[in-house]
């Protein structure tokens, strides 16, 4: 059976989403034209709004609907504390934990030579003006535990040696609750080689 160009081009359209395969995103257009056809107005009239108004934090580079996203403009947040991280996701994950009350900075990705991603790209240079002006007591290095995680927090330490301030990386290790033959030898390594005193 040949789909009319329009559901093929909804098919196509939803395969954009991480995860999404050719199954699921035919599901999911056939659900929203025969089942939810009001969601589907309303889902397409609220995306096109945040794409089109949603911007850059002008201070972390999150995404955001004003100047200074909400945590950058909140003055009860501890202002000598930055967190770096990849991803505006990783800055919700982060909230999440209700154990971090510094502020951030997003960086957009993770350097990546083979696909063209340098520092320049996101906005590494930006990062080392804002922490040049002393304002900061410690940086945290929250890239993923990749290894284009790994390189961008390297690259980073690197850029800020001439700077008298505290860089640490978050830690890597066992998850809490998790079985020891369960976890994966390079989980393990980074546990071990980073094991501290009690």
């Amino acid at each position: 059976m040949s789909l009319s160009p329009l559901i093929q081009q909804l098919i196509s359209a939803l395969r954009c989403l991480p995860g999404v395969g050719p199954k699921s995103a035919q599901r999911m257009a056939f659900h929203l034209l025969e089942r939810e056809q009001d969601a589907a107005l309303l889902l397409s009239d609220i995306l096109r709004t945040a794409v089109t108004e949603l911007g850059r934090c002008e201070c972390c580079s999150t995404l955001s609907e004003t100047e200074l996203c909400p945590l950058c403009a909140d003055q009860s947040r501890n202002q000598k504390l930055l967190c770096v991280v990849e991803t505006p996701m990783d800055v919700l994950a982060i909230e999440q934990t209700g154990g971090f009350n510094g502020l951030y900075y997003v960086l957009g990705g993770h350097l990546s030579p083979l696909d063209g991603i340098g520092p320049d790209d996101l906005g590494i240079d930006k990062l080392v003006n804002r922490l040049t002006l002393g304002q900061l007591d410690e940086l945290i290095l929250a890239t993923n535990p990749t290894v284009e995680g790994e390189a961008t927090a390297h690259y980073i330490a690197e850029q800020l040696q001439q700077l008298e301030m505290k860089v640490s990386r978050i830690a890597h290790g066992v998850p809490v609750g998790g079985e020891l033959e369960y976890v994966d030898g390079g989980t393990l390594a980074h546990a071990m080689a980073g094991r501290r005193a009690i």
